[in-house]
């Protein structure tokens, strides 16, 4: 069968490459990908990019394989060349590096990216540290919980709802069933009154509770200094003390605080022949910590650990002491991690 005419004419002439603009070049570009099965994230883009990427699609009717080459080339020419993006705003810089920022820089710039745009309270709350947040779902009702809480990131929201008393929690997370038919309207709302209140707030100058400090720094202090330190407390303020004497966590305290099998993971973390003085020097100050650690890891690393302790002999009080603190530190910096749990003080 021979070609016709038609035919012949296109192949001759073939059809000059469309002119199109750069948001229906984007819209071209996103029907090719979600046509290979790459749905793009479109989330990221603001509601204005979004719907004028929607009504690109919506009008363009057809493209030509001359076109959608020439396009799909332009792109993948850009995308050679690009090395790094940056975010056009502060609120998207923020959220690059927000976790390396203190606490004031990221409310000071968080206050400042509001001015980006219209504010946004969820974008701040999303933000904070839990901490911050649990004055809230502490005070709020049930309801305005649930809303926060299914705003939030999950994990945020999760180490809220862990703080909760369990009757508490149980009405809470029963709230949240009842949010589905909640209005974008009042959920604005909601976030603004809780922005209004955390704004109200200064900003604490310290993290912990001051018994909490208190017994962080005793903790590093020599044991001829702690007992010095809280019998003058206990004189001063007894209750205060009391909460310091909770907060303290000493070589002493590893058998009752510390979870068997987190034993090895914190001996990892410190230098062995440090390892070796704090056990040398625990066996005559505290030999139930050194018996806990020693039973709680593989029969040959004991030994060893053990025989290298013996020979190591007496060593210096002051020695002994920084080696012991080197292993509560390790163990102090694992739990602030969240990689180990101390077990709780008793009341």
């Amino acid at each position: 069968m021979e070609p016709s005419l038609e035919v012949i004419e296109a192949t001759a002439h073939p059809a000059p490459v469309v002119s199109l603009s750069n948001s229906q070049k984007a819209a071209v570009i996103v029907r090719l990908l979600v046509s290979e099965g790459a749905m793009p994230q479109l989330s990221g883009l603001s509601l204005a990019q979004q719907e004028r990427l929607v009504r690109q699609m919506a009008d363009l009717s057809h493209i030509d394989r001359r076109t959608l080459s020439h396009v799909a080339g332009e792109f993948a020419q850009t995308l050679d060349n690009l090395a790094l993006t940056f975010p056009r705003s502060v609120s998207g810089a923020l959220s690059m590096v927000e976790g390396h920022l203190s606490e004031e820089a990221r409310e000071h710039l968080r206050n400042m990216s509001e001015n980006e745009g219209p504010p946004d309270p969820w974008r701040r709350l999303k933000g904070m540290e839990p901490e911050r947040l649990k004055p809230l779902v502490e005070r709020e009702s049930a309801e305005i919980c649930a809303i926060l809480l299914s705003k939030l990131p999950v994990a945020k929201a999760a180490a809220l709802l862990a703080e909760l008393p369990e009757d508490r929690a149980d009405v809470v997370a029963h709230a949240v069933a009842l949010t589905g038919s909640v209005s974008a309207d009042t959920i604005q709302r909601v976030g603004q009154s809780l922005v209004a209140q955390l704004d109200a707030q200064p900003v604490p100058s310290f993290t912990g509770a001051p018994a909490d400090r208190v017994g962080a720094i005793l903790n590093a202090a020599a044991s001829v200094t702690r007992d010095r330190v809280l019998e003058g407390l206990t004189a001063k303020d007894a209750q205060f003390a009391g909460h310091v004497r909770k907060a303290i966590f000493t070589f002493d305290h590893i058998p009752k605080r510390v979870e068997p099998k987190d034993v090895p993971r914190i001996l990892r973390g410190v230098d062995p022949e440090t390892t070796i003085v704090a056990l040398a020097s625990g066996m005559e100050l505290s030999p139930l910590s050194v018996e806990f650690l020693l039973e709680n890891m593989s029969k040959r690393m004991a030994e060893q650990l053990r025989e290298d302790a013996e020979a190591r002999g007496k060593v210096p009080g002051a020695e002994g002491e920084a080696a012991m603190a080197e292993v509560v530190t390790a163990i102090r910096d694992l739990a602030d991690l969240g990689e180990i749990r101390l077990i709780p003080t008793e009341e």
